[in-house]
């Protein structure tokens, strides 16, 4: 059937259809919650002044077959301006699965018809999740762009919940987890399960802002809570989620107040594990553990089937789910460079770069073996020592608190 498209300026319009949305939503199988309407309608309510939505809508006769909804901004690439289009959610997005049904045609077909309406330099798409085994929609993209990228953005672990999570973990997290039990214990510290509605997800998300806020992502700017955009942006997107029944949260609290948190988003069986925090004061509690162990345990009581950490870093994830994975999911972005004169320009300069990076790592490499390596100090002879230690004992130097290692974006 031959494809039909339009465009519209905004998922949050009353002439919307948004049942047809959902339809194809649920028609695609890893479809995630940052594909509802409820996410999206937030993240472009927190759009900037210098960012336009634009959504791309296929029918196949009465049927929605495509929903694209793409950003358009001025991004800058070594001081030099280009014009971008991103898929509407970036960057706070964990992952997405992109909501088409068309056949291959139907889709070169909408590349066409993007570029005429929306001139740019790159279209982008960040953190998409693909069918193992099938070749993406996307693909027939790669050979109607001046330059194509497909690239890996991580590694995601994943809990496949068994009835062996009945038992205690084996090995070294075993031990981990009854040391951080103990400390929690001695503390006076419990557990609750929070499954926050309309009534109580306000509150709630002001607890989870004041914990971050004290903690290393407040400080260093970090968190989901820290900007103006970021924080209306979560909270219109948790509120309307809340609304669908779609949030969990678990909370640690001493004397009734929160002191760390793991807050996770649920559907179709599987929690995303999205963020989490705790006050620098407790960290010696190794709570984060123990709050994974009990997703997996309230993942047994209400029959979840997988904990993902919703999206991790490429390299050096710290994610304390790597203990307790069964697997892993793939997130991939795709790059494609127009035809137009900035999108050769931007492609040619990416593909230089990917071939110039090896060398420059090289390099780095050869200097740093180069540089001499210091010789250790001499030890004082005796008397030298034995003049110190007329003159007394040395000043000792104030330690530092030692800094948390900064965990992967899945843990922000």
């Amino acid at each position: 059937m031959v494809a039909r498209f339009e465009w519209r300026t905004s998922l949050c319009a009353p002439d919307f259809p948004a049942a047809a949305y959902e339809g194809l939503r649920l028609r695609v199988p890893d479809h995630t919650p940052f594909n509802t309407l409820a996410w999206l309608c937030a993240s472009e309510q927190a759009l900037t002044a210098g960012e336009r939505l634009h959504v791309l809508l296929g029918w196949q006769g009465d049927e929605l077959a495509l929903c694209l909804p793409l950003v358009a901004s001025v991004e800058r690439f070594g001081r030099l301006p280009f014009r971008v289009l991103r898929h509407l959610g970036y960057p706070l997005t964990d992952r997405l699965a992109l909501l088409t049904c068309l056949d291959t045609d139907s889709m070169r077909k909408a590349l066409v018809i993007i570029r005429r309406h929306l001139p740019h330099a790159m279209l982008q798409l960040n953190e998409l999740s693909e069918p193992i085994g099938e070749e993406s929609a996307l693909t027939a993209w790669m050979a109607h762009s001046s330059t194509g990228e497909r690239r890996l953005s991580c590694r995601v672990p994943v809990h496949l919940i068994s009835e062996a999570d009945h038992q205690e973990v084996s090995g070294d997290p075993r031990y981990k987890l009854r040391r951080a039990r103990k400390r929690i214990l001695a503390y006076g510290a419990q557990i609750r399960r929070v499954i926050p509605d309309a009534a109580t997800i306000g509150p709630l998300l002001q607890a989870l802002s004041d914990v971050e806020a004290q903690s290393w992502k407040g400080v260093e700017g970090v968190g989901i809570f820290t900007s103006n955009r970021s924080r209306q942006w979560i909270d219109l997107a948790f509120t309307a989620l809340a609304k669908q029944g779609l949030l969990r949260v678990i909370l640690l609290e001493l004397d009734g107040r929160c002191i760390s948190y793991r807050l996770g988003l649920l559907e179709q069986g599987r929690l995303y594990d999205y963020n989490l925090a705790f006050l620098p004061k407790y960290a010696d509690l190794g709570s984060g553990r123990v709050l994974l162990e009990e997703w997996i345990r309230w993942g047994l009581d209400d029959n979840w089937h997988w904990i993902d950490a919703s999206r991790v870093s490429l390299k050096s994830s710290s994610h304390q789910l790597h203990e307790r994975m069964t697997g892993q999911l793939e997130h991939w972005r795709w790059s494609f460079y127009s035809w137009r004169p900035s999108g050769l320009a931007l492609g040619l300069t990416m593909r230089l770069w990917h071939h110039f990076k090896p060398w420059l790592k090289k390099w780095r490499a050869w200097r740093e073996a180069l540089l001499p390596v210091a010789e250790p100090t001499p030890a004082p002879d005796a008397a030298a020592a034995a003049a110190a230690a007329d003159k007394g004992p040395a000043p000792t130097e104030k330690t530092m608190e030692g800094k948390h290692a900064s965990p992967s974006h899945s843990q922000r």
